[in-house]
């Protein structure tokens, strides 16, 4: 049994969009389910499109979704002295020949066959013609069989057929030298030793070229396995206007890569009814058997969703060793060590659906003055008594152990004392103490808060106190 290699092959024109990282996911998580190699490729040969800001960009998509590469990344582009003595073989045995027909020419063929009814293509002028010298201008075509059928035994969708006679005699090598796509990328996965060719179904038209050039050169023919497409919530295939299709995006928002890798692999693989995976599990039970055939439908509340029960299940440090460089960047100052930080985004842990939405609800620990919500002020701290809030902070200015029930026993304390239920103390405070009407509860809030920010938060109030009931 040769050792299972899989390999993700992006073209670097942008960024790597959701369709794209979960086809590197399932390569991923093929190869370490059975134990082989990852083999990244970067498929660079298109000089106009690829630029050094789309490589780098897949790169860190890649990095940030933790699927780490055995091999490479290789880059085509780097590797064109490889693929000429491919094109030779394929011209020495006369599975390809040199065409100087021009692209005007060609376009002129298509033309004429469609207006005779004839499917549109190459008509094949320069087969067999033996007066080409290799120094004159040519493209190289690679003569396709004249009838029979090329079966695709895909390990998702079964047997395909293609007709040959579908397909032209197509170009392998361009005037310039340089390989095109189909050509390469045999070339690339036989030197690479890929056994499994996992990518998207629009790759499917593409493999019945691909395998007779493999039969062509001799070399064995991998198992082919195409995912089908990912669409939008109204049925079309995704694109930019159902959201943000690029993975750094979703990085950017907020979102675990643990998180994203579940929802990308549930995207048309499953385990039973299960819904949440850890990294391990994952890998443990995929397999291309469970693919299924159907497209995947992106539906940004279900990753929100699978985001929330991730990030709720992190340990309290973890999530603030996340959450700090988001800190930083709004340049808030912390009050505290990394324990301290780790209380604070603890009480709010099971609220938050992203990493952005928990660092912006929770301002009110790293800065020194509040923003007072108008609305809030006027339905709850408005209508308290100036003395209720003032007999609290004396209260609390005596506590000298500043923990979460002996803040909870002060409260009750004013509570009895001005026989009030804790509605009634609780939301104004909330607001003195953090300019809103949303908190976690307020006595945890209170112990990360500290007494000195308390007392000060109490105090700055109690002027916007005028409830007289």
């Amino acid at each position: 049994m040769p050792e299972i290699r899989t390999r993700f092959a992006p073209s670097p024109s942008g960024f790597l969009h959701i369709g794209g990282a979960r086809t590197a996911l399932f390569n991923y998580l093929l190869a370490r389910n059975l134990g082989g190699k990852f083999v990244l490729r970067i498929e660079d040969t298109d000089r106009e499109r690829s630029t050094p800001e789309s490589i780098q960009a897949i790169l860190d998509s890649m990095e940030w979704l933790e699927l780490a590469w055995d091999e490479g990344p290789f880059y085509q582009s780097e590797r064109s002295a490889e693929y000429q003595p491919y094109v030779q073989r394929m011209l020495d045995s006369g599975a390809a020949y040199r065409c100087t027909c021009t692209p005007e020419q060609v376009d002129a063929m298509r033309k004429e066959a469609k207006a005779a009814g004839r499917r549109p293509g190459y008509n094949g002028s320069c087969r067999n013609r033996t007066d080409i010298a290799a120094t004159d201008p040519h493209v190289v075509r690679f003569r396709t069989p004249d009838d029979g059928q090329t079966g695709v035994k895909d390990l998702i969708r079964g047997g395909v057929l293609f007709e040959n006679t579908e397909f032209d005699d197509f170009v392998i090598c361009r005037t310039d030298g340089t390989p095109t796509y189909n050509f390469v990328v045999v070339v690339d996965d036989a030197e690479m030793r890929i056994t499994h060719v996992v990518r998207g179904e629009d790759h499917l038209s593409n493999t019945p070229k691909q395998i007779l050039m493999y039969h062509a050169l001799d070399l064995s023919v991998p198992e082919f396995a195409h995912v089908p497409l990912i669409l939008g919530t109204d049925g079309s295939r995704l694109s930019k206007r159902h959201g943000a299709t690029g993975v750094t995006a979703y990085r950017d928002m907020g979102y675990l890569p643990d998180a994203m890798n579940n929802y990308l692999a549930r995207l048309g693989w499953s385990h039973g009814d299960q819904e949440i995976f850890s990294r391990a599990e994952l890998i443990e039970h995929f397999s291309l058997d469970h693919v299924g055939s159907s497209a995947g439908v992106f539906d940004p509340e279900k990753l929100e969703w699978v985001n929330f029960q991730h990030l709720k299940e992190l340990p309290s440090s973890t999530l603030a060793s996340e959450v700090k460089p988001l800190i930083e960047e709004r340049q808030w100052p912390l009050p505290g060590d990394d324990g301290w930080l780790a209380k604070a985004v603890a009480t709010v842990q099971e609220r938050a659906k992203t990493l952005v939405e928990l660092v912006n609800s929770i301002k009110y620990y790293f800065v020194d003055e509040i923003e007072f919500d108008p609305k809030a002020v006027a339905k709850h701290l408005a209508k308290a008594r100036p003395a209720l809030l003032t007999d609290l902070a004396d209260q609390l200015a005596g506590v000298e152990d500043w923990s979460e029930p002996n803040i909870e026993d002060v409260f009750q304390y004013v509570l009895t004392k001005h026989e009030l239920k804790l509605g009634k103390l609780a939301q104004p405070v909330r607001v003195a103490l953090t300019g809103g009407s949303v908190s976690p509860g307020i006595f945890e809030m209170a112990a990360v808060l500290g007494k000195d920010r308390v007392l000060a938060r109490l105090q700055a109030a109690i002027p916007l106190a005028e409830g007289t009931d």
